[in-house]
């Protein structure tokens, strides 16, 4: 399909949705409110590698009744407090709720939104998103702020890989044969796209993602 903005025709792997600016200037703005009072309440942290304990480019904080963190003793997983306060994750906006409902059909609210942050020079390496039990369920992400260059990879890290720019008021889902695809963040595009001076200049990427089956949860 084409692309606008800067992007050359793209065709996207089944699986691979590319909503361009879905979100519109002042949804953007409303869920940046939104992502400005999660920061007050479970403040930006730089998350660990496993084993080497070397820390990530990314600052994370996360909303919903499940949160992913990582670190040298635990590694990568979700927990239900904040690694550095100890307190709860602060509710998940609502605005994210019903864009889930909205775009990906799956019978159960998420329990994660995760929200990284990438200062100027923050990157992610690829990665697959694996440490969720209900693999059948999408993962959605919205950009917000500065645009980034998006890296989609295969089912096996060396697999080829293709490149292309994501903006602000994007939404992107990985859902079923490409649900488990290789994917990061080689760079941040310095540019219009500001956010809130609380949070600092960069980029905003919050994925929603289902943790558990939905038959686990307990009412």
């Amino acid at each position: 399909m084409e692309l606008p903005f800067a992007d050359a025709p793209l065709k996207l792997p089944e699986g691979v949705r590319l909503l361009r600016r879905h979100l519109d200037e002042s949804q953007q703005r409303a869920l940046l409110d939104d992502i400005v009072a999660i920061v007050r309440r479970a403040p930006l942290f730089t998350p660990r590698m496993p084993k080497t304990g070397r820390p990530f480019s990314v600052r994370m904080t996360n909303a919903g009744p499940l949160g992913w963190v990582s670190d040298r003793e635990g590694g990568y997983r979700y927990e239900p407090t904040h690694p550095e306060t100890g307190e709860p994750w602060p509710p998940m906006p609502p605005l994210l709720l019903d864009l889930w409902e909205e775009l990906t059909g799956y019978p159960a609210p998420p329990e994660a939104a995760l929200v990284n942050f990438y200062a100027p020079g923050a990157k992610m390496g690829l990665h697959v998103d694996n440490d969720e039990a209900a693999l059948a369920a999408p993962v959605l992400s919205i950009s917000l702020g500065c645009s980034a260059r998006f890296r989609l990879g295969g089912l096996q890290r060396r697999a080829p890989t293709i490149s292309f720019d994501l903006h602000a008021g994007d939404v992107l889902i990985l859902e079923g044969p490409s649900r488990l695809r290789y994917h990061g963040i080689d760079r941040i595009h310095p540019g219009p796209g500001a956010l809130p001076a609380e949070i600092g200049e960069g980029r905003i990427n919050i994925t929603l993602r289902r943790v558990t089956l939905p038959q686990a949860r307990r009412s």
